[in-house]
């Protein structure tokens, strides 16, 4: 098989631009002509393999990221904007990878655009009265900002994540006992009621009040949320500065989600979680019960295992309702999910709800190419108490096939056998398949062939 070109031109520009050094004095220390360094940032010749050492020799650069980044990402949400019907046909493929890695700001400005005009015309569909207010204008959603902060970081921060990690090695004994007298030591009394909510602070009587109802790892996560916020605010603003989010509904949203990130990492430190999940063959029951966290925790945990120089398995992590919407989504690989709508029905992370309480493994191919080791399961979140409502979700976490030795859920799947690999796509406007037979609308990059004097499982044929 071929070797794959690497081009990074953005990212040598990225690089050059965080040491402050001119094209000329970059190339000088790469030991490069200065000619050779312009084609590579432009992308108009790969990186060559003297470069890439040189990059590690002389600044410690993490070579891995040269193959990673935001380049898979953008192409993948170009393709679901570009299948929109207003755009009519799509442009090649070819172009939107050169687009992602040459300019892509230019793609995240279309994408910001495409998301504005889904935005108008769902107002427009729905008569959404804020459309007729004086002064009214329009703001891409929070939580879609927000999504999209943590889809392009690769779901790592690295300063929240090595805060909390030195956090936890302060503690002693029973991590939620640590916690509470750490809160002691700064005047802070915590309590537990009957309530239902999770968390309550009072800032004037300096009491932190905890849901009695709710599970030990919820209350360990809460009370590791409450310290973010309390502690850590200085780091979590200065990380939202860096974000520049475009109103503070959505900066208010992030920060909450940098508490609940940080909450994560100190329940499961990186360097000590990374080695169990190891040494235990990423086994979501076994690292619960050793970190006392949930099993939904845990396998958020293992999709930010991506620190420079020390990273997990890339895995991605999806959590879906009984609708199929996907309510979080985190992806360290290739496979990318839908910006809009669910996953795909052929995903086993669905039949999840039909059997509680067990993993369901699946070996899957996308139409890249590209194979996976998926496991889903159920999620149910209750009340505490009768009458209380329900939440139910199913969680996917997944990651490619070449990591299966290091996964304990792969053992037995015969991953040898091409049939053993069932096709799966990220959305039908997108999915190349032809001959899928739980596709919803017909490809954008198809066209459709009707006959009526035959009618297969699709009322359509696709040419």
């Amino acid at each position: 098989m071929p070797t794959r070109k690497l081009y990074a031109g953005a990212k040598l520009r990225d690089l050059r631009g965080r040491l402050g050094l001119t094209q000329k004095d970059f190339a000088g220390k790469l030991g490069i002509s200065l000619p050779y360094l312009n084609q590579m940032e432009n992308n108009n010749r790969p990186v060559s393999t003297t470069v890439v050492l040189a990059l590690a020799q002389e600044f410690g650069f993490d070579v891995t990221e040269l193959g990673q980044g935001d380049s898979e990402r953008l192409v993948t949400d170009m393709r679901e904007a570009l299948a929109d019907p207003v755009f009519g046909e799509a442009p090649p493929l070819a172009d939107l990878r050169l687009t992602a890695s040459n300019a892509p700001a230019l793609a995240r400005a279309f994408l910001e655009l495409h998301r504005a005009y889904r935005q108008t015309h769902e107002r427009l569909a729905s008569l959404d009265e804020a459309l007729g207010r004086e002064g009214a204008q329009l703001q891409p959603s929070p939580w879609e900002e927000v999504r999209d902060f943590f889809h392009y970081c690769d779901n790592y921060i690295d300063a929240v994540d090595r805060a909390a990690e030195h956090y936890a090695g302060g503690l002693t004994g029973e991590m939620r006992t640590g916690v509470i007298s750490r809160l002691r030591e700064r005047g802070i009394r915590v309590e537990f009621a009957q309530t239902g909510a999770l968390r309550v602070f009072d800032p004037e009587r300096k009491v932190l009040t905890l849901s009695s109802l709710a599970p030990p790892e919820t209350q360990s996560f809460q009370l590791l949320v409450q310290v973010a916020l309390l502690r850590q605010n200085d780091l979590l603003e200065a990380t939202l500065d860096l974000a520049r989010f475009q109103s503070d509904a959505a900066r208010a949203i992030a920060k909450l989600g940098l508490a609940n990130y940080f909450a994560g990492a100190a329940m499961m430190p990186y360097g000590r979680f990374l080695a169990a999940a190891q040494e235990a063959r990423h086994d979501l029951e076994l690292l619960a019960s050793r970190f006392g966290a949930s099993i939904e925790q845990v396998a958020h945990r293992l999709s930010t295992l991506q620190r420079p120089g020390a990273k997990g398995i890339p895995f991605f992590f999806a959590r879906v309702d009984q609708a199929g919407t996907i309510t979080k989504r985190h992806s360290a690989t290739r496979l990318q999910f839908a910006r809009f709508g669910g996953a795909c029905p052929l995903w086993n992370v669905h039949r999840a709800f039909e059997t509680p309480g067990r993993f369901l493994r699946q070996l899957a191919e996308t139409p890249d190419g590209v194979r996976y080791v998926l496991l889903a399961r159920d999620v149910t979140k209750r009340g505490g108490h009768f009458g209380a409502p329900v939440r139910r979700y199913a969680m996917a976490l997944g990651c490619e096939v070449r990591h299966a030795g290091a996964l304990v859920y792969a053992d037995g799947l015969g991953l040898d056998r091409d049939g053993a690999f069932e096709p799966i796509g990220i959305s039908c406007r997108i999915c190349e398949r032809t001959d899928c037979h739980q596709r919803s609308v017909p490809p954008l990059e198809k066209r459709l062939a009707i006959h009526p004097e035959r009618r297969e499982v699709l009322p359509y044929a696709l040419e």
